[in-house]
Parts: C-alpha cells; sequence; structure tokens
C-alpha cells in the first residue's frame, strides 16, 4: 500500500513537472523512404508517380530530400522533373493548362521544379507541418506525342523521395482554464498543445505576464504566437504580442483535434517568459439521444437496399449526429426553440472501390430554417480520397412556396463547420477555407465537385436567409442533399475512360482521354478529332491490312499453303484489332478486345516467322516442324511479355542464321552464289529487304500518336509487300512433292504395293 502511494506520488510529481515546463521538449528524429520509380513523360495523370508519408502528431521540422538519377544516357536531353506536394489527398494539377469540368474546384498543389544534369537532388523544409498524410507526385515535362517501342533503350530518369522530421515527445498540454509558464528562447520556441473538442464555436488563447529578464523591456518583450499547423494551402493563425500580453480568438476551430501552439521570441537574443491560457466555447451541442440504439436499427431495417441487421452493421456507419426526437414525423417539423443547430444522422455506405453514398437517415428531404444552421457530417477515410467529392443540393418547392428573395446558402468545409451563415458570412473556419453553394427559386439546384478531397471530416451547415430580417411564411423549407463519392468526375463523360491506379496500397482514379479531348474530366475539346478523322483513321488502319491478299495469292499459287493460312490469320486479327482498338465512336469490336489484340501480334509474329523460313528451302519435313516448334514459343513469350522487344527479334534472328546457314551450304557445296540469279537478287529480295528495313524504321522511329493512323498504315502495306517479293518461286515437281503429294484430284490415292508413291530423292534443284 505505501508502495503504490508513493508511485501515485511520483507520478503526481512528475506530471506537475511537465506542466511546468519552460518549453525546453525533446526531440526525436524519424527517417522513411521510398523506392526509386521510373519517371514518365506528363500526358495524363497515369503518368505521375504518386507516393504517401505519413507525419504524425507533434512534428517540428519535415525536410524531404528529393533525387533523381539518370538510368541511362541514351538519347537524353535536358529535362525538369516537376514535383507536387500536398497534404490530406493526391495533388490535383493541371500542366498543360486545359479546361476543367463545370463545378469542379480545386486548389493548385506546392509545385518544385528540379533541374535534371546526370545525378540531381533537392530539400524541402516545412516547419510544424499539419499531422496526417502528405503526398508527394512527380513527371517529367508534357509528352511529345512519340510512340516508343518497348525494349529499345531510351532515356530513364529514376526518382527517389526520402522524409526526415523532427518529432517532440513531451509537448506540454494545455488544459481548459489552466495557467502556464513558459520560455521562449529565440531558437527554441516554446511548443505547446490543447485538444478542441467536437461542437466548439471559438477558441482563446491568452498570453499575459510576458517579460524578457531585462528591466528596460519589461514593458514589451515582443512575442509571436502561432495556432494551427502548416498545410501549404492553409498557414497558422499568427498574432504579434507586445506589451506584457495578447490574446488570438478563432471562430469555428477545427473540431475532435489536436491544436498546436507555437510562442516565438522576438527580441534577437532574449529570453522570454510569459504565461499561457486557453478557453473554449462549446455553444452549440445538439440534443443528446441517450444509448438506446433500437431507433437507427429500425432506420437501417427500413431501409429497401439491406435485408438484414447483420448486413447493416457491417456495411453502413451512423454517425453520432443527432437530431430532435420528435423530427421523423415530417421533414419540416420545427426545430426545438433550445437547440443551437439542428443535426441530422447520416447514413454511410460503401457500394465499391471508390463509390461511397451518403444519405441523411431520416429520408432525402432535410429541413432548413432562418434561425439555426442544419448540421449534416461526413467522416471522409483515407481509402476515399483516391476519388471525387459530390455535392448535389437541390431546393424543394413541393411542399413550400419559397419567396423569391430567400435562398438556402450552403456551406461545405473540412475540420469544422460555419456555424453562423448570411449574406455576409464567408464559407471559412478558423484555419481551412470552405465551399459556398446558393440555391433559391430561380436556381434551385447546385453541383459542386471535388477531386481528392482532404482525408478529414467534412461538414455541411444549411440556413435559410432573406434579403429582409423577416423571412415571412417561408421560415422552414426543405432541401435534398446527396453527397457521395465516385471514382471519376462524371465517370469521365462521353470521351473519357475512368481508370484505377495504385501506388503501392493506395487506391486513386483518374481519367484516360480519347480522340484528342483532354482536361481532368475529359472536356477539353479544343484538340479534339472530328468524325470524320475518326472514321478515316478506322479505315486506313483496317483496309491496309488487304494488303496481305496479295501475298496470301502469291503463296497459294506457289503451293505454299501453310504460309498462305498464316497470312489470312494475320490479316483478319489485323483488321478487326485496330477495328476494335480505336479511342472514338468509330469501333467495331468482335470479341474481347485482349484476345484480338493476342492474335494480331501472334500472326505478326508468325508471319515473319514462316516467311524466313520459306526462304531457307529446307525439307518440307523440317520446315513445318519449325513451323509448330515456332508458333509454340511464340505463343509462349507472347503471354509471359506482349511487347516485349524479343518476342520479335528473338524469331527473326533464329530464322535468318537459319537462312543464311542454308544459303552457305548451298552456295559452297555448289561453288556458286546462292540464289545464283541476279535477277532474283535485284528484282524481289533486295526490294523486299528494303521494303521490311523501311517498314521497321517507320514502326520504331516514326511513330507518333498523332501521324500513327498513316504510319502503321504505311507499316501493314510495306509488311505485305516484302512479303510477296521475298517468297521463293515455286519449287520444281511441287505437284509431286508438295501438299497434294501422292493425291488425284478425284482424291484417290496412288499405291505402289502397300504404300503411297513417293519419291524420296533429294532435289538440288535451282532457284531462278
Amino acid at each position: 500500500m505505501e508502495m503504490c502511494f508513493l508511485r501515485a506520488l511520483l507520478f503526481v510529481a512528475l506530471s506537475a513537472w511537465i506542466l511546468a515546463d519552460d518549453g525546453q521538449v525533446t526531440f526525436v528524429s524519424e527517417l522513411s523512404s521510398k523506392p526509386a520509380q521510373k519517371l514518365s513523360k506528363y500526358g495524363w495523370y497515369g503518368n505521375v508517380r504518386l507516393q504517401r508519408f505519413h507525419i504524425p502528431e507533434e512534428t517540428a521540422i519535415a525536410r524531404w530530400l528529393f533525387s533523381v538519377t539518370k538510368g541511362n544516357n541514351f538519347n537524353c536531353g535536358k529535362h525538369n522533373v516537376t514535383i507536387h506536394i500536398q497534404y490530406g489527398a493526391p495533388p490535383v494539377i493541371n500542366p498543360t493548362g486545359k479546361v476543367f469540368p463545370n463545378a469542379t474546384l480545386w486548389s493548385p498543389p506546392l509545385s518544385l521544379i528540379l533541374p535534371v544534369t546526370s545525378q540531381s537532388s533537392m530539400t524541402f523544409n516545412l516547419s510544424n507541418p499539419a499531422p496526417g498524410d502528405w503526398f508527394v507526385g512527380a513527371h517529367l515535362p508534357e509528352h511529345d506525342g512519340r510512340i516508343e517501342q518497348k525494349g529499345f533503350p531510351s532515356c530513364s530518369y529514376l526518382f527517389q523521395p526520402q522524409l526526415s522530421i523532427r518529432r517532440a515527445v513531451d509537448t506540454p498540454i494545455m488544459q481548459q482554464g489552466t495557467f502556464l509558464q513558459q520560455t521562449a528562447a529565440p531558437d527554441t520556441p516554446a511548443r505547446l498543445k490543447l485538444y478542441v473538442p467536437e461542437f466548439a464555436s471559438s477558441l482563446s488563447v491568452s498570453v499575459s505576464d510576458c517579460s524578457s529578464g531585462e528591466a528596460a523591456d519589461d514593458g514589451n518583450c515582443s512575442l509571436v504566437l502561432r495556432l494551427g499547423s502548416t498545410s501549404l494551402q492553409q498557414r497558422p493563425v499568427t498574432v504579434n504580442c507586445s506589451g506584457i500580453g495578447c490574446s488570438a480568438t478563432l471562430s469555428n476551430p477545427p473540431w475532435d483535434t489536436w491544436l498546436r501552439v507555437v510562442a516565438e521570441s522576438g527580441l534577437g537574443n532574449r529570453t522570454v517568459t510569459f504565461s499561457i491560457v486557453s478557453n473554449y466555447t462549446v455553444g452549440c451541442k445538439p440534443k443528446s439521444v441517450g444509448l438506446k440504439v433500437d431507433d437507427d436499427i429500425n432506420k437501417l431495417r427500413s431501409k429497401s437496399n439491406l435485408t438484414n441487421s447483420t448486413s447493416a452493421d457491417n456495411d453502413t456507419v451512423v454517425t453520432d449526429a443527432v437530431a430532435p426526437s420528435n423530427d421523423s414525423a415530417s421533414p419540416l417539423t420545427p426545430l426545438l426553440a433550445s437547440a443551437c443547430v439542428w443535426s441530422i444522422p447520416i447514413l454511410y455506405e460503401e457500394l465499391d472501390v471508390l463509390s461511397m453514398r451518403f444519405t441523411p437517415a431520416n429520408g432525402p428531404n432535410v429541413s432548413v430554417t432562418d434561425t439555426h444552421p442544419t448540421l449534416l457530417t461526413y467522416p471522409l477515410h483515407t481509402q476515399a480520397t483516391g476519388g471525387t467529392l459530390n455535392l448535389q443540393l437541390t431546393l424543394n418547392t413541393t411542399n413550400i412556396t419559397v419567396a423569391n428573395s430567400s435562398s438556402v446558402v450552403a456551406c461545405l468545409s473540412p475540420w469544422a463547420p460555419v456555424l453562423d451563415l448570411n449574406h455576409s458570412q464567408p464559407c471559412r473556419t478558423a484555419l481551412f477555407g470552405g465551399y459556398g453553394v446558393r440555391v433559391n427559386v430561380s436556381d434551385p439546384k447546385a453541383v459542386v465537385r471535388l477531386p481528392f478531397p482532404q482525408s478529414t471530416t467534412w461538414y455541411l451547415t444549411l440556413q435559410l436567409t432573406c434579403n429582409s430580417s423577416d423571412c415571412g411564411n417561408a421560415s422552414l423549407v426543405s432541401v435534398v442533399p446527396e453527397v457521395f463519392i465516385s471514382a471519376c468526375v462524371d465517370d469521365c463523360g462521353t470521351y473519357g475512360e475512368c481508370r484505377l491506379l495504385r501506388s503501392y496500397s493506395y487506391l486513386y482514379a483518374t481519367c484516360v482521354c480519347k480522340t484528342g479531348w483532354s482536361g481532368w474530366g475529359c472536356t477539353d475539346g479544343s484538340s479534339a478529332q472530328s468524325y470524320g478523322r475518326q472514321l478515316t483513321a478506322t479505315l486506313l488502319l483496317t483496309l491496309s491490312n488487304l494488303a496481305f491478299l496479295p501475298a496470301t495469292v502469291v503463296a497459294v499459287k506457289r503451293c505454299f499453303i501453310a504460309e498462305a493460312s498464316v497470312y489470312l490469320f494475320t490479316m483478319f486479327f489485323s483488321t478487326f484489332y485496330h477495328a476494335c482498338d480505336q479511342p472514338g465512336v468509330a469501333v467495331m469490336c468482335i470479341m474481347d478486345y485482349d484476345a484480338l489484340q493476342y492474335c494480331d501480334f501472334l500472326g505478326s509474329i508468325c508471319s515473319i516467322w514462316v516467311t524466313i523460313l520459306c526462304m531457307a528451302r529446307i525439307k518440307d519435313i523440317f520446315k513445318y516442324t519449325l513451323f509448330m516448334l515456332g508458333a509454340l514459343l511464340i505463343a509462349m513469350s507472347m503471354q509471359l511479355d506482349r511487347k516485349g522487344l524479343w518476342n520479335l527479334l528473338g524469331p527473326v534472328i533464329c530464322a535468318i542464321l537459319l537462312m543464311v546457314t542454308t544459303w552457305v551450304y548451298r552456295g559452297v557445296r555448289r561453288r556458286h552464289c546462292y540464289p545464283p540469279s541476279w535477277r532474283r537478287w535485284v528484282l524481289f529480295l533486295i526490294p523486299g529487304a528494303v521494303c521490311a528495313l523501311v517498314g521497321v524504321c517507320l514502326y520504331i522511329f516514326a511513330e507518333t500518336e498523332d501521324n500513327y493512323y498513316y504510319t502503321h498504315s504505311l507499316w501493314h502495306i510495306l509488311v505485305a509487300s516484302c512479303v510477296v517479293f521475298l517468297l521463293p518461286p515455286k519449287e520444281k515437281n511441287r505437284e509431286a512433292l508438295g501438299w497434294n503429294r501422292g493425291w488425284t484430284w478425284s482424291w484417290r490415292p496412288q499405291v505402289c504395293g502397300y504404300t503411297l508413291c513417293q519419291n524420296d530423292k533429294d532435289e538440288l534443284y535451282t532457284v531462278t
């Protein structure tokens, strides 16, 4: 018992020592690093390399180190890396200056420019950063439209961010109405923190008995008082104190959070001693509903989309904001006279990935009066910040006739609500800005879209305002607030596609636009393609594959039936793949896009494979064995990496080596160049090789997003033309040795004894 008493006494003594600290706190360091990632030129948000860092509470200084290293120096110019930093959500950026969709609001993040040499680095320091998630995004300048083939050497930049912080572990806590004696030195400011409860309407921090220890300066200690943290877009509230005391007052401070207080000395090298105290007012608590939850469970059961109470417990959350007990009778029930704010319970439903819906538990209609604000609370977790927060506010004029001079003012704000709305009151809290809208009879609907909203609790305050002091008969109206999270803004519209991206465990969504449309929601049509251009592009890419018809006819005429079937396969799937691959409205897909792409790539490489093997002039049994073996290996490599460089180079190199080997063997054996005819070289082989070389150069080096329709169509024509030139002439005695060997047109085999007639003599024919 005595030991317990001594421990309690020691605890009280330590607590008193901490509360009476002189401002000297203990700091610890924490380091975090992210792996290096290859940067890309900016074409859409998917090219941004996004990283997430977490800064804990009581962090005094955060320092980022950004390093960029060239992976190789092949075709590298001088580029600048753009780095964006945003607190609470990924940065919303617009490097190309495109138009945002209507009613879409955003704040530009902090952007840094890092010039890159062989290896460059940059540091960014931030004092008193806001605790929570910080996002860093980096990218190269705007994409020039050039299409780079995978596997070829190109210039690469590796970006790696690192974070170092200094965090206080024994920050003194300010209690309501309790004075603390603190000391602020020039290089060591006094750091404190205080807790702001929910429904606090105002907060004040006062400094008194300020003294510098010098008799000459006792009347003016010059202290700088800062309330809040730094979040780049928002700065702390700063008050310059003079004399022996001062105070700072915050209206609508952030709710349910720790607020940082920093006092700095402004007297050069002198230390300042002072007393500090905090007071807050909780003036807008709603009426308590007690501990009974039967009514809430019944509300959940009444929802048509929920089948039982178990699924409601797992999938939904009701905030502990409450309404008067008699508000379920009618959406226009008068508010109790003693209430300060009408707080509506909210039903929170997760529908899908980055898809959530918030609905009032008592129904879609929400009552709004001119005497008290109506408050709705929307908790937004980190998993939802990668989407878009949508607010649609509609004035319901069915039951109540609203005067032309009356309007409903709404303010959507993070961290804390604005509890007094009127014509002159801005939609802004003490430390954070909000987004205000207004609906009336002439404009009954308002929409606000916030891409990548901050991870915090959002508050929607509604109040009826009139031009005169009296609203007349329309002192209570009904509105329908629709608040939901969607992956992209308006699902990227007609000319875009919403893509879900991932940065490690963090998911976020963005739009990828097509047919020249651009912008955050693919609504900027300044460079959009017309329907005629889209149709022309589709026709060029599809009809150019008809160039394989002459190659097929030549192959059949020369009795290369297996080769002709491969050419037909390539022509068919290349045609319909490009018909399905178009980004505009001139699209036709006969099967799954992925299957069409796979068959197109497989057929293209197999066409090159069988053509070169046919030129090698080897025995049929070896040729068809290599046909099948090569096709199987190509199919396997295509499955592993469809766009890999060696999927094309591997078969081409192997086939050319085999062809050169057989040609050299025949040339040495005959002691003559093979093929021996100069006409074959001049009229067929050299033109075919030139067509193939020009086509490969176009495919690798000349294709851009603007000329893709023309260059790729020309690639189809050149490849098909080179097949016509490179296919060898018809073999002698092909009718006896080829695909119909031993068969007559009546499909009766010619029997020689017990076996089919077959000439096994090795033909050493001459190619002419």
